[in-house]
């Protein structure tokens, strides 16, 4: 991912983290509350959130430090998989799809691990 479209891409992922959270908090909170899954969807904007600020970080510093262009894609796919599934999961409350969750957990950490590797070779 080039700077230009991580900076773009964390922007838009920052805009729907704050329309889904109010969505959530005021058009979805009777369904969230039968299904017993307010929490579950809370945290399925936190993670959001802060994979958005990851991506923006990750786009500022690219122009430096330009082995970061995997970083914010796996903090997209995985804030899509991880974040997708659980605001799903609270909405459906079918819990199977709780079972895809960590499949977008291993992809955040994995930007993590990316992030951390590009500064360890930077210089």
């Amino acid at each position: 991912m080039n700077q230009r479209t991580a900076l773009i891409t964390g922007s838009i992922l920052g805009l729907l983290a704050v329309g889904i959270g109010a969505f959530g908090a005021h058009a979805l909170k009777a369904v969230l509350e039968v299904n017993g899954r307010a929490e579950t969807f809370e945290l399925a904007v936190r993670y959001q959130f802060y994979h958005t600020m990851a991506i923006l970080g990750a786009g500022i510093l690219l122009e430096k430090i330009p082995s970061l262009r995997l970083a914010p894609v796996l903090f997209l796919v995985g804030t899509i998989i991880f974040s997708g599934s659980l605001y799903i999961l609270s909405l459906t409350n079918q819990s199977w799809w709780g079972a895809i969750t960590p499949i977008g957990g291993v992809s955040l950490i994995a930007g993590w691990a990316r992030m951390a590797w590009s500064f360890v070779q930077s210089k």
